[in-house]
């Protein structure tokens, strides 16, 4: 059938293929879509509530509120460009957040040889060489990226479970009559990992003359985590603008506790769709791993004939795209 002079086919499979590489850019791009749609409508409610109390009220506007409202202006500038690099931060910065005291260079490195390991296994167990090149490419590149992540992703979650004790501590102090930087010594001290370790490099930068609320902030971009960010917003607004500290901090950590508790019953009700999502995930390779110690013969063309190579390479990258939905599907923010 001819459609404008070309095959109705080639038009139909052209079509299928922009809209899979449509909603593919959509997944990817979804949480950014969503982050920035949620930021404008924070910002127009915030905007319409100001007016409309400007409307109501012809007294002026006291300057520490003005004080609040310029550092609030400060604060949403600066996590602007923050927030462009705690989606996606270099390796440098990962290695940090991570927790992991190596340099760019040894993580190179290590890269390297983790994936000359990977090419001698595949030569040793005779595997084809596009299936050794894959290895080496997978522990070259694909491995210690993955440790660092899961390092990076352990070292935050252990982060935000001890943050709400160590900001609950801050508040007695404070209460108690101990200045701020006193509480924020014994956490360093008393805390324990990470919390210990990241507020003392907030003690560190405070003892070469750093103000508070930078060295705070910086806070941000070692944790990237939106609890972190909350705690140097408090502390900011209060060295800039004063207030009632205790009663602030005391409410970002019923906040930081609710959060927790809300991150916990989500994990509870997403746990059966992740138990069916891992099971469906590694049924196509334990089926196969069954297949070949029963009947080696029958499975063992997929790895020598080049047909059942390329039927490897697109099972696997169907497989890929399919966890990736999965897992796109029950990951949920707060």
């Amino acid at each position: 059938m001819q459609l404008f002079g070309f095959d109705a086919t080639i038009l139909a499979l052209v079509a299928l293929v922009g809209f899979a590489v449509a909603g593919v850019a959509y997944s990817l791009l979804f949480n950014r879509i969503n982050e920035t749609a949620s930021r404008e409508k924070r910002l127009d409610r915030v905007s319409g509530t100001a007016a409309v109390a400007s409307k109501k009220s012809n007294e002026p506007v006291s300057s520490r509120r003005r004080s609040v409202q310029d550092t609030l202006k400060d604060i949403e500038t600066k996590q602007k460009f923050k927030a462009s690099r705690s989606t996606n931060p270099p390796m440098v910065l990962r290695l940090q957040q991570a927790g992991i005291a190596a340099s760019m260079s040894q993580f190179i490195i290590a890269s390297v040889a983790t994936g000359v390991v990977f090419v001698l296994a595949g030569l040793y167990m005779g595997f084809p060489f596009a299936l050794t090149v894959g290895l080496g490419v997978v522990g070259g590149l694909g491995l210690p990226r993955f440790i660092v992540n899961y390092k990076r992703k352990k070292r935050q979650k252990n982060f935000i479970d001890e943050l709400p004790n160590a900001v609950e501590v801050i508040v007695r102090g404070v209460k108690a009559g101990l200045p701020l930087n006193d509480c924020l010594r014994m956490i360093a001290s008393e805390a324990k990992e990470p919390v210990r370790g990241e507020f003392k490099n907030i003690t560190d930068a405070l003892a070469i003359g750093i103000p508070l609320d930078e060295a705070v902030s910086r806070l941000f971009e070692r944790m990237p985590l939106a609890e972190a960010n909350f705690f140097a917003i408090v502390i900011a607004i209060q060295s800039k603008a004063g207030g009632n500290l205790s009663e602030a901090l005391g409410n970002l950590a019923r906040v930081l506790r609710d959060r927790k508790k809300m991150r916990a019953k989500i994990q509870a009700m997403s746990t059966e769709a992740k138990a069916s999502a891992g099971i469906i995930g590694s049924l196509p390779i334990i089926v196969m791993g069954l297949v070949y110690i029963t009947s080696p013969d029958y499975i063992t063309i997929l790895f020598v004939d080049p047909r059942g190579q390329v039927v490897l390479v697109g099972s696997g990258l169907v497989m890929a795209a399919g966890v990736f939905v999965m897992k796109r599907m029950i990951n949920f923010d707060i």
